[in-house]
């Protein structure tokens, strides 16, 4: 009878193996290209937060989450801090810290702009859906491997990786809020004479406003449980104590990184939900939701009679 293993007769394996080693050969200038903005804004951020006293952590940590957040964020916010501070593990979650928001930085500035393109393009989408589904599908741990032969270990490849695996749920809720946008009120910017920028940048970007902060919230969430993995790639963080304390046997040790990673990702994930909720009326263009980041929540004038910001309303206003 036909046996399974008769059919293996493919060195599938080797020619991976082969590809990666030519890649890694011939293709190091381009490596180290994309390494270098990697390392340089890993290392600011690094020493920017390892620099700041943590009283002053705290009140910025507090500060922020309360302009752009809420005041009950902001306290949730003041009080992990000092949870962790007195778990003992403040330097490593601070590292950690600075992995996910350069993450957040560069996934945003890839997968925002490739979701955008993808929802104006049909070809583009019918190429960049099929390599999400094998992102998202492919186990967080396999990514390890070629980063590992194609940019070393340490934080700047574990950055790589964490970027990696965190920017598709950005780059599907991009595609999406674009799409989500009626017919009608498209019809209705093109009627008043808007352009494709304009079209772009005043009507259907505000609008998908909401959507994509919700991708945001997943990529966050995303890079939190990927910044954990590439500890085993020597990333520095939380992940390295609860790397050390399982090799060690060291119980206590692992169970105080992962309550430090369990009270940071609930953190961020509170502040990434806050942000994503719908904004009132007066907010429906893209400078004024970018304003909004610097002059923080406009107060809400009674209870009654002031809603979310919807598509209808943006028809209305059109």
């Amino acid at each position: 009878m036909l046996n399974a293993d008769q059919l293996a007769v493919f060195p599938i394996d080797q020619w991976i193996q082969e590809g990666v080693q030519w890649m890694a050969m011939h293709m190091r200038p381009l490596f180290l290209l994309i390494k270098w903005p990697v390392e340089r804004l890993l290392t600011f951020n690094d020493s920017a937060i390892h620099a700041a006293p943590f009283p002053v952590l705290v009140v910025i940590a507090f500060l922020i989450c309360w302009r752009l957040a809420s005041l009950s964020v902001a306290v949730f916010s003041a009080v992990v801090f000092v949870a962790i501070a007195v778990l003992g593990v403040w330097n490593e979650a601070m590292t950690t810290l600075s992995l996910i928001m350069t993450a957040i930085f560069f996934c945003a500035l890839i997968g925002i702009p490739i979701g955008i393109w993808s929802a104006r393009s049909e070809r583009v989408w019918l190429v960049v859906r099929p390599v999400l589904d094998i992102m998202q599908t492919t186990p967080t741990f396999v990514y390890l491997v070629p980063v590992v032969m194609l940019f070393g270990v340490g934080n700047v490849p574990g950055e790589v990786a964490v970027v990696t695996a965190a920017m598709p749920p950005l780059i599907r809720f991009t595609h999406l809020g674009i799409r989500m946008v009626e017919h009608e009120i498209v019809e209705a910017g093109l009627a008043f004479g808007a352009d494709k920028r304009q079209l772009l940048w005043e009507v259907q970007f505000p609008l998908a406003i909401p959507t994509i902060l919700g991708g945001l919230n997943q990529t966050v969430l995303t890079a939190m449980v990927m910044s954990v993995v590439v500890a085993m790639i020597g990333a520095e963080g939380l992940g390295l104590v609860v790397l050390q304390g399982l090799g060690r046997l060291d119980v206590g040790r692992a169970a105080v990184g992962g309550i430090a990673i369990v009270l940071l990702a609930m953190m961020l994930d509170r502040f990434t939900q806050k942000l994503a909720r719908t904004r009132p009326r007066d907010q429906q263009t893209f400078r004024a939701v970018i304003w909004r980041l610097f002059r923080g929540e406009p107060k809400r004038q009674g209870s009654a009679g002031v809603g979310p910001t919807t598509q209808a309303d943006a028809r209305e206003a059109l």
